[in-house]
């Protein structure tokens, strides 16, 4: 899986810890994210991309997985 969230949260001067907090996960949570080592749920998905005002296929590509 890829992603670009380190990226927009990095833009917008967050934290990993804030960013979590405002989707209620854990702080490792964001960080296995952001590495490409946990697939999120469809919830965190759509939060996440809310939060950064794009689409979970802007956000997350799952093209490399078969």
């Amino acid at each position: 899986m890829r992603t670009s969230l380190r990226i927009r949260r990095l833009e917008r001067g967050l934290k990993q810890s804030e960013l979590a907090d405002m989707v209620n996960v854990r702080r490792e949570t964001i960080g296995r994210l952001e590495q490409g080592q946990y697939c999120p749920s469809l919830r965190l998905a759509m939060d996440l991309a809310r939060i950064f005002d794009t689409t979970v296929e802007d956000l997350f590509s799952f093209d490399d997985e078969r």
